[in-house]
């Protein structure tokens, strides 16, 4: 029971430490003083959320069938009341969660 212990107790401690130095490390290379890679990171804080929501969504909709019924009408469905919320409320909590309830629905109620 010990040695499950120990290796327990040494997985915590490795992720842990690993998650830190990620977090930390863009602080601890990066300083304030140099512009352009200030102006870098503004851009990559700029581009990339909504490329990575770009890429959720793609991923969610890869195996859409709109061949075989019901032709990806309740995915389509979801993704237009995604989009309505957010515009409506500009929170992505909110619209994401909307938009899975009203999937969900959809699927077990209704196709």
């Amino acid at each position: 029971m010990r040695a499950g212990f120990l290796y327990s107790v040494s997985i915590i401690t490795a992720v842990a430490v690993t998650s830190y130095f990620l977090r930390a490390f863009p602080f601890l290379v990066l300083n304030k003083k140099n512009k352009a890679v200030e102006k870098y990171m503004m851009y990559l804080g700029k581009v990339l959320p909504p490329a990575v929501i770009g890429i959720l969504i793609i991923f969610c909709l890869k195996d859409t069938s709109i061949i075989n019924s019901p032709y990806g009408i309740p995915e389509m469905l979801a993704v237009a009341v995604v989009v309505l919320l957010h515009v409506w409320k500009r929170n992505s909590l909110i619209s994401i969660l909307g938009g899975t309830v009203f999937y969900m629905y959809l699927v077990q109620k209704i196709f």
